[in-house]
């Protein structure tokens, strides 16, 4: 588990990227994409929304590696849905639908996820 600071999913992997190749790190890029991308399972991204609170905006799924990129998915993710009254960010957090690829790896570790947990209320 580690901290980058970063605007969006999307942007952590590029600052990861960034980071190895300050380094002095003497690999192509794409060597360095597929170790990430073998490497992360989740990234966990907070924002400080307009009322100045932090809140949990995505979890979003590493997947693969696609021809040059990293295939990204969220799988939750915050709503929002105006300001209350007191000028607080009201929102919710989804679920987008997706299972997570990673799942078989946590069942052959003995965690049991119900399959609902990923389904969008409505």
């Amino acid at each position: 588990m580690s901290t980058v600071h970063c605007n969006s999913p999307r942007d952590a992997l590029a600052r990861l990227e960034t980071m190895t190749l300050m380094a002095g790190m003497e690999l192509p890029i794409s060597a360095i994409r597929q170790q990430i991308a073998s490497a992360l399972h989740l990234i966990v991204h907070q924002n400080r929304l307009r009322d100045g609170s932090r809140r949990i905006t995505s979890v979003t799924e590493v997947q693969r590696m696609e021809g040059e990129g990293i295939v990204l998915q969220d799988l939750f993710v915050f709503k929002r849905h105006g300001i209350d009254k007191e000028g607080k960010v009201v929102g919710e957090h989804t679920a987008t639908g997706v299972r997570p690829l990673f799942m078989d790896i946590l069942e052959a570790e003995g965690y049991q996820l119900s399959a609902d947990i990923f389904m969008p209320l409505s």
